[in-house]
């Protein structure tokens, strides 16, 4: 019985200590202006517009990644968001994410390819750089039915990876594929990643893609 006691006692003492790294994060994008740059909007400080969000210590490469509010809100987001009424773009460059604590066990999100397909990498290191952690492909799931318009039809993208990752490369073809309800920190539970040969060396777990279309709001 004294040995349970000691375990237990232990085992908390563990929980109480886990890095914050262990802590899982949400990313919606709502409260982002409509094209403004996320920039530093989830660091403590805000968008190219003026607008501030919590700070879970995450920032985005300048310029890269913006804020798209639904057309039926006020927007020029030419579809519906997933969650809320704010998505994320990128026009010129790739949306990077960036946080510096670190996070571990994978990260899911959300994403609408209705006419390219794209690609999204995490790394070791900020802006890109270390080791390529792991990758997704995101393959082309149609444009949306209805009054939603084309970016209203959503996928389900979740990586796990071994290691620390530092930065999030999110790509595809500029202007053309929304993102969504990043997460990171956890993998989408009930979704399982078969795995794939060509990134097991570098210790993903798995891919996969779950379609699954989005009511028109």
């Amino acid at each position: 019985m004294k040995v349970f006691k000691k375990l237990a006692v232990i085992a908390a003492l563990a929980a109480a200590m886990a890095p914050a790294m262990a802590d899982v994060i949400s990313l919606d994008f709502e409260g982002v202006g409509n094209l403004a740059a996320i920039n530093e909007f989830y660091n403590g400080g805000t968008d190219s517009q003026g607008n501030s969000g919590p700070n879970y210590h995450v920032s985005f490469a300048p310029g890269g990644a913006l804020g798209v509010i639904d057309s039926d809100k006020g927007g020029s987001f030419n579809g519906n968001a997933f969650s809320g009424k704010t998505a994320m773009i990128f026009l010129d460059n790739a949306a990077v994410l960036n946080y510096a604590a670190g996070f571990d066990t994978g990260f899911s999100f959300r994403f609408a390819t209705p006419y390219y397909d794209g690609q999204v990498s995490v790394y070791s290191g900020l802006d890109k750089t270390g080791t390529l952690l792991g990758s997704i492909y995101l393959p082309i799931n149609g444009p949306g039915s209805g009054p939603g318009g084309p970016y209203s039809n959503w996928s389900i993208g979740s990586l796990g990876f071994a290691g620390t990752a530092m930065s999030i490369d999110f790509g595809g073809t500029a202007n053309y594929i929304a993102y969504d309800d990043v997460t990171f920190g956890s993998i989408t539970p009930g979704v399982p990643e078969p795995s794939t040969y060509a990134l097991m060396a570098l210790g993903l777990a798995g891919i996969v893609l779950v379609t699954r279309r989005r009511r028109s709001a």
